[in-house]
């Protein structure tokens, strides 16, 4: 009998998050449609390309809500069989308020890790398939930067060159080991710049005891030399983490080479951690909304009940925003900043559970 109850408490939850699903990621179509058209309205392409560039962009947008949507749905879930009397019904089989949390938890945590294995990993291929073909119609393409396991490359245009550089480590503001070559528009190489180290904490670039080497032939050696760049260390670190372009594999990929390049890997374990603990996140806020709903009192007004969660929730994703932002800057470590805000919604959640009334 439990089992039947079980999977229609199942059914019944997961129609609402589908729904719920439908409703955000249709409501992300229609307002991100209007930035695409705004982007593309001066330039030569097809007017086709901003609806197909929105629909790639749109299921990695929906990855990001998924905590709230799964708020909100079993908001939604328990409004739905209290007015209807469905849950007298449930208690009067066995199920208690507990049980069927403890339904709703397992069923959403189990959800949770095929939203990641499948769809995060599904998303994010489209969201890279959205940038490269953005990129294309976009200036910053002619501004690049790689991590690899041979260090980190640059391609920038200055003035009447391009300049390709590349340095074995970045610490900090300071590029170390660093070969910087010029070429023309027609790549043809103008000189050669060695230096063993370089302060890019400014767009213009400071070169401590470079070697100039023109076209192969005379080189020069400078003790200070200045090098007017479109880089500094901020747009570098902004153009290669955008890592919801990439699988989970190559998440794990990019980390290492970061740990082989110096460069801090605070921020890509942030998103891993996210990632990772989404599960049962999910789960957590679907338990943390049953709480609210079914502590309703006789003279509570549900809809009060359904405020307060928007409103906690909303509470919950600056606070996690507060600490990711300072686990991306350095300011707390990586860990903190992703598991204390879920070590908070855990403990406002188990007292929720404390005081949940058995009647």
């Amino acid at each position: 009998m439990f089992k039947i109850h079980e999977r229609y408490i199942q059914k019944k939850f997961f129609k609402k998050f589908f729904l719920i699903c439908l409703v955000f990621f249709t409501l992300g179509i229609v307002l991100n449609i209007f930035e695409e058209i705004s982007f593309f309205k001066n330039l030569e392409a097809s007017f086709v390309l901003p609806f197909f560039l929105t629909l790639l962009n749109a299921p990695i947008t929906l990855f990001e809500i998924f905590p709230f949507i799964f708020l909100i749905s079993a908001q939604f879930f328990f409004y739905e069989i209290i007015k209807n009397d469905e849950i007298v019904l449930l208690k009067n089989n066995g199920l208690s308020n507990f049980k069927i949390i403890k339904n709703l938890f397992f069923s959403t945590f189990i959800m949770g890790l095929l939203i990641v294995i499948v769809y995060y990993n599904l998303s994010s291929k489209l969201k890279f398939l959205y940038t490269d073909i953005k990129n294309n119609y976009s200036n910053d393409n002619k501004y690049l930067a790689v991590v690899n396991d041979s260090g980190l490359w640059l391609r920038d245009e200055n003035n009447n060159s391009i300049l390709i550089t590349k340095s074995k480590n970045i610490r900090n503001n300071i590029l170390t080991d660093v070969i910087i070559n010029e070429f023309s528009f027609d790549f043809k190489l103008k000189q050669t710049i060695q230096a063993d180290k370089v302060n890019i904490e400014k767009k213009t670039w400071i070169l401590y005891e470079p070697t100039v080497t023109i076209e192969n032939i005379s080189s020069n050696k400078y003790d200070i030399l200045k090098l007017e760049t479109n880089f500094d260390n901020n747009k570098i670190r902004n153009l290669f983490s955008n890592f919801s372009t990439l699988d989970l594999i190559e998440l794990f990929n990019l980390k290492k080479d970061y740990e082989k390049l110096g460069y801090s890997p605070g921020e890509i374990e942030i998103h891993l951690y996210i990632i990772f603990i989404s599960p049962f996140l999910y789960a957590l806020m679907t338990v943390l909304s049953s709480v609210i709903m079914i502590n309703i009192k006789k003279k509570t007004s549900i809809y009060f009940n359904i405020i307060l969660g928007i409103f906690i929730s909303v509470m919950i994703y600056y606070l996690n925003f507060l600490f990711i932002s300072l686990g991306n800057t350095g300011k707390i470590p990586s860990t903190i900043a992703v598991f204390l805000p879920i070590l908070f919604i855990t403990i406002i959640t188990t007292i929720g559970l404390v005081r949940i009334n058995e009647k």
